[in-house]
């Protein structure tokens, strides 16, 4: 079994190597095919972004694709930075600027609640796409804490802990992501769909 992951992010790819485990199934990504163009992320929501990224890979190389989109939702700022989480200080993506950025916007702010939220979608050849979400509540630090992980981690605190998930090691961060969640969930309900493809 082949899975194609529309993802060219070494951070990404490795967290979902880590969790998406499943016997017999090989996981590609997309620097497997350095040939695929980029796909604009240009919906409105996680789950049109995420469905976008399976589609077009699955209809451009014959294989199953599974797509994700994620980001944080911060509840003073009204959701932001939302599906700009990656590019919320701008281009190129940088994720120092994005985590100053943030900060600066919550400057004073004593409702510091947040989300981190991860869709899936896995896409077969013939067009059919199937969505499911992992969400992860917490709030949001003062100031930077911690160096692993990427993106907001250091700035995320999930609830029921203490540390960052920047301050966290990457099996414990795995154990409760957003990602972590929905991957669990694509393990559970698509599994079976790709044990009974032959491709």
């Amino acid at each position: 079994m082949k899975l194609l992951v529309a993802t060219r992010n070494p951070h990404k790819l490795d967290e979902i190597l880590a969790i998406l485990v499943l016997p017999g199934l090989q996981m590609l990504s997309m620097r497997d095919f350095p040939d695929l163009p980029e796909v604009v992320e240009d919906g409105e929501t996680f789950a049109a972004n995420a469905a976008k990224k399976a589609r077009l890979l699955s209809q451009a190389t014959g294989l199953w694709a599974m797509g994700d989109d994620s980001g944080l939702e911060v509840a003073a700022l009204d959701g932001e930075p939302g599906v700009y989480s990656a590019r919320y200080a701008g281009e190129p993506v940088n994720y120092a600027a994005n985590n100053a950025k943030l900060l600066a916007r919550l400057a004073g702010q004593p409702n510091r609640r947040a989300r981190f939220r991860c869709v899936l979608a896995l896409a077969e050849p013939g067009g059919l796409c199937r969505t499911l979400e992992g969400r992860c509540e917490g709030t949001i630090t003062e100031a930077p804490r911690g160096s692993h992980g990427f993106g907001y981690d250091p700035l995320f605190v999930p609830d029921g802990d203490t540390l960052t998930f920047a301050e966290m090691p990457a099996s414990a961060k795995n154990g409760r992501s957003h990602r972590a969640l929905a991957l669990r969930q694509a393990a559970t309900d698509w599994l079976p769909l790709l044990a009974a493809t032959d491709h």
